[in-house]
């Protein structure tokens, strides 16, 4: 069974930066895609970032050359680094793995983001 535990959420000032971690257990992580969702205050979850099982990086147009997603495959850690974050980036942030084959998805509890001065 998969299991995603995410961290590195905090509180952090308008222009700073923070990286988020996702660990992945239960399964073989490079049969996986892997996304960042995140669910802004009294909103709906929205996609922040996606990589494929072949690297293949998207990102939504709000973090465009902001965001960095990447994945450390032997080590089955998901990555997303931000910088020069904006208020409108605060939120409760979520990793998900979808299953190349079986479109099986699972999601993490979540790790919250706060951009404020």
């Amino acid at each position: 069974q998969v299991q995603l535990v995410e961290s590195g959420g905090d509180l952090v000032q308008p222009g700073g930066s923070l990286r988020l971690s996702c660990t992945f257990s239960g399964n073989i992580f490079s049969h996986y895609g892997m996304k960042w969702y995140r669910q802004p205050p009294g909103e709906e979850h929205e996609l922040v970032a996606a990589i494929t099982s072949g690297d293949t990086t998207t990102y939504a147009d709000s973090v465009k050359g902001r965001f960095t997603i990447s994945r450390d495959t032997p080590n089955s850690t998901l990555y997303l680094d931000m910088k020069n974050l904006k208020p409108e980036d605060t939120g409760v942030y979520y990793c998900q793995a979808t299953h190349d084959y079986a479109h099986t998805i699972t999601w993490g509890q979540g790790t919250q983001v706060t951009v404020s001065s």
